[in-house]
């Protein structure tokens, strides 16, 4: 297929390599330079978004937030102004479910589908091809385009309409975040009681708390490897959708809100571009004690 990749980030440049190691034509754009890997691939880098859209059969995104999105699909040089009929447009970003909606509309008004199609797994799950991709849009436009999922991810999964994949990676992002703080709070209990975490952390992947949370960011902690991997700026992003969008459906949402309370902790010290997993320092700080 000819495909446009828009957002050659820490998880777009690996995705992206993906499509052109499946033999895939590909045309990508970044407001940042394009890295030397994808275009050594045999990518072709445009100067716009719309060149993107005017050489692509199916347009894909992979930026950070909400504005983000709307400025590459409706800015100067935007996706809109390269779009014919026919085209399928995929915003693989983590963005409001809301605006998501709007944007589908805009996007089908010019004859094109519209997938929104947030992932899970992080820098690693992009490397691996192994991402969780949760899926918004129409049942054909979803077929058409599974077979680019399927070289990026392993559970692809259509949840329903647009915005219901967002929807369903808010909903991921409460999960993660608050199983990071219990992670991080077993990590710092174990560690100030005079056990070594890090035996700790082996004893407990073999048991019912084992996750892939303890797995992969339980390591983190315990190493202080904080490099990013999900930064906790992006963290902070998700869990502010969640917030927002809970008081407009009035509902509590307790412990999400303690969750980006500790995640505002770390970035109010400088922390916002470590990764989600240094929200332990925050509970660190709390106890005048690190996990080591």
């Amino acid at each position: 297929m000819n495909v446009g990749f828009i957002g050659l980030g820490i998880m777009g440049t690996p995705m992206a390599n993906h499509l052109i190691d499946a033999g895939h034509t590909l045309f990508v754009y970044d407001v940042f330079k394009i890295p030397a890997e994808v275009t050594d691939k045999g990518a072709t880098a445009v100067a716009s978004s719309a060149e993107v859209a005017k050489n692509a059969d199916i347009i894909i995104l992979m930026v950070p937030d909400t504005p983000h999105v709307d400025e590459a699909l409706f800015g100067k040089g935007g996706v809109a102004e390269g779009l014919t009929a026919g085209k399928i447009v995929v915003d693989m970003s983590s963005i409001s479910p809301v605006e998501t909606k709007k944007f589908a509309e805009k996007i089908n008004a010019l004859g094109c589908d519209y997938l929104d199609a947030p992932v899970s797994g992080g820098d690693v799950g992009a490397k691996a091809a192994s991402l969780t991709i949760m899926v918004g849009g129409p049942d054909a436009a979803f077929e058409k385009v599974k077979p680019l999922f399927e070289k990026m991810g392993k559970n692809i999964t259509l949840v329903g309409g647009n915005g219901d994949g967002q929807t369903t990676k808010v909903a991921n992002q409460i999960i993660v975040a608050l199983t990071i703080e219990a992670v991080s709070e077993a990590l710092l209990f174990a560690s100030k009681a005079g056990a070594d975490p890090a035996k700790v952390r082996q004893a407990l992947m073999g048991g019912f708390a084992n996750s892939r949370i303890l797995e992969v960011h339980g390591e983190r902690i315990v190493t202080r490897n904080f490099g990013p991997g999900f930064r906790i700026e992006l963290h902070q992003k998700d869990l502010n959708l969640a917030l927002s969008s809970a008081r407009a459906l009035q509902i509590a949402l307790p412990n999400t809100a303690t969750a980006q309370e500790l995640f505002n902790a770390v970035a109010a010290r400088g922390g916002g571009k470590l990764d989600h997993s240094a929200m332990v320092q925050a509970l660190e700080l709390l106890a005048n004690h690190d996990v080591a």
